[in-house]
């Protein structure tokens, strides 16, 4: 399954925007979606997936947006590490209104690009305003271990925060499988890793992080978050893993 998300399109950069122009139907802005819709459809066949042929327009969107993201809110508690380098940092993310889709792939990587895909379509036009919704970073992905630790369970969660002019009334999904979910302030330690995102690479960075932390009872640890901020062609792309702590 080809890992289809909002990083993917920043590839083309600001030729793919320039070329998209504003979004008319013209005999240009056809050519360049099936540009578009042609490149990904590659990069689908090296996951071994047929590419659906409705997500060029949804793909075009956000090539023409890349550039235009917003920030989830947060508040930055405290930051730990050595010689100036952070190594992780406690943060507070308010309660505020996602648009949420769970999946459960036989593979990480399936699931999320999976739930991307439809995230994707309520984000560019199929929602109750009919408008291009626009992107926030970073998109979570809320992942659970087995009883063992030592694999992923198959239901992924992955979330989009609405952006602030739609937090008050955010637009319906006409994909009954995105729900709209107000989710309460979540407090989190926070680490960066660089690199791919699969069930190997993740399982690595939280069993890393359990070794910087220590023991602790003060986090979960059956439930993380991962965090996606760039393309995933970048070979040492950010993410992050988050912690998340118990209520108080």
């Amino acid at each position: 399954m080809a890992r289809i998300t909002l990083e993917d399109l920043e590839r083309l950069g600001d030729e793919s925007a320039a070329a998209a122009g504003d979004g008319s139907d013209s005999e240009d802005d056809q050519e360049e979606q099936g540009r578009l819709f042609a490149h990904w459809e590659a990069v689908a066949s090296t996951h071994r997936v047929s590419l659906p042929r409705d997500m060029a327009g949804p793909i075009a969107q956000m090539a023409r947006h890349s550039q235009a993201r917003e920030p989830v809110p947060y508040v930055s508690l405290s930051q730990h590490g050595k010689c100036d380098e952070v190594a992780y940092e406690e943060r507070r993310y308010p309660a505020g209104k996602w648009a949420c889709v769970t999946m459960g792939e036989p593979l990480y990587e399936q699931s999320i690009s999976m739930s991307f895909m439809k995230l994707m379509r309520y984000i560019c036009k199929e929602n109750s305003v009919g408008c291009h919704l626009g992107m926030t970073i970073p998109v979570l992905n809320e992942i659970h271990l087995t009883k063992e630790g030592t694999k992923l369970e198959r239901e992924v969660l992955t979330a989009y925060y609405l952006p602030g002019e739609f937090q008050q009334n955010p637009p319906v999904p006409m994909d009954p499988e995105i729900h709209i979910t107000e989710r309460a302030p979540l407090r989190v330690i926070t680490r960066v890793f660089y690199g791919m995102t699969t069930e190997e690479t993740i399982l690595r960075e939280i069993s890393h992080f359990w070794e910087l932390l220590g023991s602790t009872d003060s986090v979960l640890q059956e439930t993380y978050i991962v965090a996606s901020y760039e393309n995933p062609s970048i070979p040492q792309r950010r993410n992050e893993i988050w912690f998340i702590c118990r209520a108080e």
